[in-house]
C-alpha cells in the first residue's frame, strides 16, 4: 500500500511508538501523586512539555496538552464568551474546528467576519485592517491551509493585531515538521498543534498560550495543565508527542527538502504525460509536499477509487454524501468552478515516501486517466 495522504494523518514513527508502548507499561502512575510511581510520570510529563516548548521557541509553562487540534481551537474560541470584545476576524478557508465553532458561538452573542482569499489562497492584509471594529477581540488565521497548502503571512497579521490591541491565534496543525515554527517570530498569543499530523499519536493536541494571556478552561475539575484542561494526563501519549515534536522540529529542514523533491518530481512527471493538469494554491509560498491538482478529464472520486484498488491512497477536497460528490468550500473560495472542483485531488507526501513511490503514483494516475477517457467517465 502506498500512502499519499499525510495531510489527513501520518503513521506514528517507530521511535515514538516504542516510547508510547514503554510508557504504557512502566509509567502508569498519576502525575499528581506524591509517591514514586506518580513522580516518574510527572518527570515524563514535564520533559515532554520542555521538548514541545523548545521546538517552537516557547517556555514550558506556555504549553498546554489537550485532546487534539480541534480542542485547542475550541478552548481559544469559547473564551470569547469571557471577553469584552466579541467580534472575530478569520478567513473563509479555515478548518471546521474554527468556522463551525464560530457559527455555533453566534447563539451566544459572538460575531465574526470570514474574509475571502485570492486565487492563490492568501488573505489580504488590507482586508484584515478594514475588517477591524471597535469590538474586535480576536484574529484567527491558519498558518497553512490543509487542502492547497498556501502559507499565510502570520507575522504580518500579528503585527496588525498588535497595533490594534487584538489577540492573535493561528491554527498551525498542518505546519509542524514542514516549516519552522517560532512563536516569538510569529508574535502570536495562541497557537494550535496536533500530534498525529507529524508522526505522533492520535488524540493529543497542543495549545501554546503566551505568558500573560488569561484563558478559562472548557473542562473543569482537578486543575491539571495550568488549570486549563482538567483530567488525569495521558502520560504515554504526551511523552510520545514530546518526542514526535522534537524530531519534527530537528528534522524540519531535511524533511522539507525531501518533500519538495518529491513534489517537483510528481509535477514534472505528471505534466509530461498529461498537460491539462492544473495546480492550485500558491506556486511559491506553500507547504512542501502538499499538492492540489485538478485533472479536468477525471472526476476525483473515480480517480481515488481506482487508485485505491491498486493499493494507492490519495484524497480530494470534495465530500461524498449519499453518492453525490459535493464541491470543496476551500476550492470554491479560490474561485475554482464546481465542475473542476469535483475533479481536484489532494496528494500529500510524507517522510517515508520515495522517488520510486512517486513514479508508481504517476503511472497509475495516467492509467486511470486513459481508462476514464475510454469509458467517457
Amino acid at each position: 500500500m502506498l500512502y499519499f495522504d499525510h495531510s489527513a494523518t501520518t503513521p506514528i514513527r517507530q521511535e515514538v511508538l516504542i516510547l508510547l508502548e514503554e510508557a504504557q507499561r512502566l509509567h502508569f502512575g498519576n502525575p499528581s501523586s506524591t509517591y514514586k510511581y506518580g513522580q516518574k510520570s510527572r518527570v515524563l510529563l514535564e520533559k515532554a512539555r520542555r521538548q514541545v516548548a523548545d521546538s517552537i521557541g516557547a517556555k514550558p509553562n506556555e504549553i498546554v496538552f489537550t485532546g487534539g487540534g480541534s480542542e485547542s481551537n475550541n478552548i481559544v474560541l469559547w473564551n470569547l464568551l469571557y471577553s469584552k470584545n466579541k467580534h472575530v476576524i478569520t478567513s473563509e478557508i479555515e478548518h471546521p474546528a474554527i468556522l463551525n465553532v464560530l457559527h455555533q458561538l453566534r447563539d451566544f452573542g459572538i460575531t465574526y467576519t470570514a474574509l475571502p482569499v485570492d486565487q492563490k489562497g492568501l488573505v489580504s492584509l488590507e482586508a484584515i485592517k478594514s475588517a477591524i471594529r471597535d469590538d474586535t477581540g480576536l484574529i484567527t488565521i491558519m498558518m497553512a491551509n490543509n487542502e492547497v497548502g498556501t502559507i499565510e503571512p502570520i507575522e504580518a497579521i500579528s503585527k496588525i493585531a498588535r497595533e490594534n490591541s487584538i489577540s492573535m491565534h493561528t491554527d498551525a496543525v498542518q505546519a509542524m515538521g514542514k516549516i519552522q515554527i517560532d512563536v516569538k517570530s510569529l508574535d502570536v498569543d495562541m497557537l494550535s498543534l496536533s500530534a498525529h499530523k507529524f508522526y505522533g499519536p492520535k488524540g493529543l493536541g497542543i495549545l501554546y498560550v503566551k505568558k500573560g494571556i488569561k484563558l478559562n478552561p472548557l473542562i473543569g475539575g482537578g486543575g491539571q495543565e495550568h488549570g486549563l484542561r482538567s483530567g488525569t494526563e495521558n502520560i504515554p501519549s504526551i511523552a510520545a508527542t514530546g518526542l514526535a515534536t522534537q524530531l519534527a522540529s530537528d528534522q524540519c529542514i531535511e524533511n522539507a527538502y525531501h518533500l519538495t523533491e518529491l513534489e517537483n518530481q510528481f509535477k514534472s512527471a505528471l505534466t509530461s504525460h498529461y498537460s491539462r493538469a492544473i495546480f492550485n494554491g500558491h506556486p511559491d509560498t506553500h507547504l512542501p509536499g502538499l499538492v492540489s491538482v485538478t485533472i479536468p478529464d477525471v472526476p476525483s472520486d473515480f480517480m481515488i477509487i481506482n487508485l485505491d484498488l491498486q493499493g494507492i491512497a490519495i484524497s480530494s477536497g470534495s465530500a461524498c454524501s449519499s453518492g453525490t460528490v459535493k464541491p470543496s468550500r476551500i476550492l470554491t473560495s479560490l474561485g475554482i468552478s464546481n465542475e473542476l472542483n469535483v475533479r481536484t485531488l489532494r496528494i500529500s507526501f510524507g517522510k517515508d515516501n520515495s522517488a520510486d513511490d512517486v513514479s508508481t503514483l504517476v503511472d497509475a494516475m495516467i492509467g486511470v486517466i486513459q481508462k476514464a477517457s475510454k469509458y467517457r467517465v
